[in-house]
């Protein structure tokens, strides 16, 4: 089948060449994000490949459709980005990868804990400025605190298992609580609950209706004053604007965030030699207790290969009129 990649980076094609080295499928790589400008690029082959940040509007996908395209494959979870309607409506399947390596995102929200607490970035870049004072570097242990974690799927879970070994205590929010989490000893709570008792919090929920600014004023205002809160899962999850005013007025006293709300604009790219016109993302930039990755949290070695094999597998499954157990339909 001819598959055309949108948003390709060096990593993709590395790990989906390895995986379809009996070139049984054909890729065509394209740097450029899915898009109404876009969407030509996609003429002449059968299925389309998208990431986080593509967009698979209903526009973008009117002008797929007209070009003969049957499926879009995501190599990603969420899907936020893709118009189930009126992908459904052109007879377009849709398909993702709803977990590889859930350990890899975990680990990187507990890497943004650590770095925020005990302030190693900021070591690491006085060190190698001759700079071995110990000031202003005082963090906390983990040990005993209180973290609320919103979102207990695969990726929430495995949060839950690395803190407890710190020795934490859990408070998870979640609409379908885990059996598995409530032996292991997480307590499911209400949401307000969560907010307010916990001394860390971290979002593992997917960017639905529902879940757009979950964590906006009112959520920071019923929040332990000085709380510590970090996002792996998507942008959106968290107003901006009123976590800037949270960090202004201290309610929120640490911010790691690996996804943003106006990252497509910004995130897989170089513009160190750019102007940077988002201003909410430079106001970021300049708080001493915010510390931003740009979505790297999926990647890992053990990741990347099992997106890319689920991938060509939900592919292969297309291709040959099987049943697409990763299928997303439209409600």
């Amino acid at each position: 089948m001819k598959v055309a990649f949108f948003s390709t980076k060096s990593y993709d094609k590395e790990y989906f060449d390895r995986v379809n080295s009996n070139g049984h499928h054909q890729f065509t790589y394209f740097d450029a994000a899915l898009n109404p400008a876009t969407a030509a690029l996609a003429k002449g082959h059968t299925a389309i490949c998208l990431f986080v940040n593509d967009k698979a509007d209903k526009e973008t996908i009117e002008q797929l459709s007209a070009n003969k395209i049957k499926l879009i494959a995501l190599r990603c979870a969420g899907f936020n980005n893709v118009d189930l309607e009126a992908a459904a409506k052109k007879n377009i399947k849709v398909v993702r990868v709803p977990a590889y390596s859930p350990e890899a995102v975990a680990e990187h929200a507990v890497a943004l804990i650590l770095t925020l607490n005990r302030k190693t970035h900021k070591a690491y870049n006085r060190i190698r400025e001759g700079n071995f004072s110990l000031e202003k570097l005082i963090g906390y242990n983990l040990h005993g605190k209180t973290v609320g974690v919103i979102g207990t799927g695969k990726i929430g879970q495995a949060f839950c298992r690395i803190m407890l070994g710190f020795g934490c205590k859990i408070l998870a929010y979640d609409k379908f609580p885990s059996e598995e989490m409530e032996k292991a000893g997480v307590l499911y709570q209400q949401l307000n609950e969560v907010l307010s008792q916990s001394d860390i919090i971290s979002l593992h929920c997917p960017l639905l209706p529902e879940t757009h600014h979950l964590i906006n004023k009112k959520a920071f205002e019923k929040m332990k004053k000085g709380v510590m809160l970090i996002n792996t899962s998507r942008g959106a999850v968290i107003d901006t604007a009123d976590a800037i005013e949270a960090l202004k007025n201290e309610q929120l006293g640490y911010f790691g965030i690996d996804v943003y709300e106006q990252e497509e604009k910004l995130f897989f790219r170089d513009l160190s030699e750019e102007i940077i016109a988002d201003d909410m993302i430079s106001r970021l930039i300049s708080f001493p207790n915010v510390l931003i990755t740009s979505h790297q949290g999926f990647l890992t070695k053990e990741a990347l290969e099992q997106i890319a094999m689920v991938t060509l597998e939900n592919i292969s499954d297309f291709e040959k009129d099987k049943n697409l157990q990763n299928e997303i339909r439209y409600q």
